[in-house]
Order: structure tokens, then sequence, then C-alpha cells
């Protein structure tokens, strides 16, 4: 993960690539408890005060309960084929469910602000999709086009969200 100097240099970041439509209304929360067990966190989307998204230490705890219930890891193995084969058996139903952390929504947001736009929007990460939909970079026919495509409808539900809000606020009809 990339090193960042504190989360509000970030939110300003974040807030910063809000588009027009949504600035004000869309926000970023992220918080770590230091005084508890491996300093756990909490991440969050908000609209209009209202969480639509969370992302939370907890999601790292059931990410590893469902590799240890599927895998049990004995000497003499790679560990770093073994994780990417586990990665790839389980990411789909991490996507489906949003089973993330804070730390994984941390990853995406230091991901993002070094992309191009058109490179956030292709991205497999869905909290890099997101960032990118409620980006100012996305223009208008870029809107439409993703509109008319409906790609967006395979996406889980918490990402299709994030791109209906964007086409409302834009007034664009998929």
């Amino acid at each position: 993960m990339d090193n960042y100097k504190s989360w509000s240099g970030l939110k300003k970041q974040l807030n910063d690539f809000l588009c027009e439509e949504l600035s004000g209304r869309i926000s970023y929360f992220f918080t770590n408890y230091h005084d508890v067990h491996n300093a756990y966190g909490r991440a969050s989307i908000r609209f209009d005060d209202r969480e639509l998204v969370c992302f939370a230490w907890i999601e790292t705890h059931y990410q590893e309960l469902a590799v240890s219930d599927i895998f049990k890891f004995e000497p003499g193995m790679n560990y770093d084929e073994v994780y990417e084969e586990m990665y790839k058996r389980l990411k789909p139903d991490w996507d489906k469910n949003c089973t993330y952390s804070e730390l994984d929504f941390i990853d995406a947001v230091l991901h993002f602000r070094n992309m191009s736009i058109k490179s956030a929007l292709e991205s497999e990460d869905y909290i890099i999709k997101i960032l990118a939909i409620l980006d100012k970079r996305v223009g208008y026919r870029t809107l439409v086009k993703l509109a008319e495509d409906k790609d967006y409808i395979k996406y889980p539900e918490w990402v299709k969200q994030f791109f209906r809000l964007r086409f409302s606020a834009s007034r664009i009809v998929p």
C-alpha cells in the first residue's frame, strides 16, 4: 500500500475529484480505533449524511474466516501461490457482498488518485469504479455512453447505486 500523510489530505483530494453535481452531498468517512487491538477501523461513503456503503475491520475477519474454512496451510507450501489462488476463488463473493475493510478502501483511494479516469472506470476494483463514477473528470458524453451501454447493470447493487446516483445528478435517464 502507498503511504499517505493524513486522512484529511486524502479526503480533500477525494472531495476535489467530486463532480459538481454531487459536491457537498457526497462525503467520505474514515477512522482507526487506535486503542483497539490491531487498530481496527471503519470507512464509508455517504450521500446527504446517509451511509451508502461501509468498509469495516469486521470484513477483514470475514475474509480470513472464508480462507480458513476452505483451505488449511501446510508447511512447505508457497504462501504467495496459495494466497493468489484463494484470492481468485473468494474475490467474486467479496465483490458481490462488499466484504471489504477500511484498509481495502484506503488502498483503492491510493491507487485511484494516481490513475487516469479511463483506467479507473475500467478497473476490476469496484471501490475504484465508485470513486471514478463520482469524479468530475467523467464528462457528460461518457456518462451517456455508460448509461446506454448498461454494463453497470452487471455490478453488485452496492456499486450500481453510485452509477444511478451520478446519472440522476447529471439528469441522464439510463
